[in-house]
């Protein structure tokens, strides 16, 4: 995620922090333009922390030191105001139009944070892997189902073998069965539930290439990928498991269908054709 936004970055990585980084991380989530005003000591402070730990908390970050933790929050806290809603949580006194503004601006960032800092290596090797399977199939739970059902859905019309599936256990039936040419994708917003984890963890065992599409890189279930494809969703505390993760992993997933696609444009081509002639007959005129 080193070409990510600073903030996207440590978003990325917070369920990693120490509980005194995390005391940093709140901080500066809060209000980066405040944090990008205060001195090391002041910050620290703030965090009820040492200027040590804000010194490794920028290392985390990828960053040199703290000057240029200041400059980067400065440079995000120069952003337009949408973009900035886009970082706020719904108060008390919100109109429903600030309602309507923050939920706009948290929506459609997570598309364009998503796509910003998308790894383009791991894209293009999912790609590679999935257009040459034998068979796909795609775990997730909950509201990760719904994203493992789209990317089922669009394979599966361009002629390719896949199977999404959200029961834990038929999920280990099918990973038991993989083997070296199939292809097992797990998604999980977090990187940490367990059912999702597991299957792909065995399908990995089994000789499959692995994919993860997480919101956190260094999670449980990124460590069980050959691959590893992140959005960039930001959730509040109203909004955990929010449109917003899902709109990010939507996005990865149309990144990857049509990059998938791509490889033989013209048989997919046909095959989305043939399907929507298939069905034309049951719309209405």
């Amino acid at each position: 995620m080193g070409d990510a936004p600073l903030l996207v970055r440590l978003r990325g990585i917070r369920p990693t922090l120490t509980p005194a980084e995390e005391r940093v991380a709140t901080e500066v989530l809060a209000d980066a333009r405040r944090a990008s005003d205060l001195t090391i000591t002041e910050l620290a402070r703030s965090a009820e922390t040492s200027e040590t730990t804000v010194l490794r908390f920028c290392k985390r970050l990828g960053l040199k030191g703290y000057p240029q933790l200041r400059l980067a929050l400065a440079a995000e806290s120069a952003m337009p105001r949408e973009q900035r809603m886009a970082g706020s949580d719904i108060s008390a006194t919100d109109t429903i139009d600030d309602i309507v503004a923050k939920v706009a601006a948290v929506d459609s960032s997570a598309v364009e944070e998503t796509a910003q800092q998308l790894d383009r290596d791991a894209l293009t090797r999912a790609a590679a892997a999935v257009a040459a399977a034998s068979r796909v199939d795609i775990y997730g739970i909950g509201a990760s189902a719904l994203v493992g059902s789209d990317l089922q859905s669009k394979l599966h019309r361009i002629g390719l073998v896949s199977f999404a599936w959200n029961d834990p256990h038929i999920a280990l039936t099918s990973a038991t069965l993989l083997g070296r040419g199939d292809v097992a994708v797990g998604i999980s917003h977090t990187g940490a539930t367990a059912e999702t984890i597991e299957s792909l963890g065995v399908a990995r065992e089994r000789g499959a290439t692995t994919v993860a599409l997480t919101n956190f890189p260094l999670s449980p279930l990124a460590s069980s990928a050959d691959i590893v494809l992140t959005t960039a969703a930001r959730e509040t505390s109203l909004r955990s498991g929010a449109t917003a993760s899902r709109i990010a992993a939507l996005t990865v997933v149309d990144c990857l269908y049509i990059a998938v696609a791509q490889r033989d444009l013209r048989r997919a081509r046909k095959a989305v054709a043939d399907s929507r002639k298939a069905v034309e007959g049951h719309h209405v005129s």
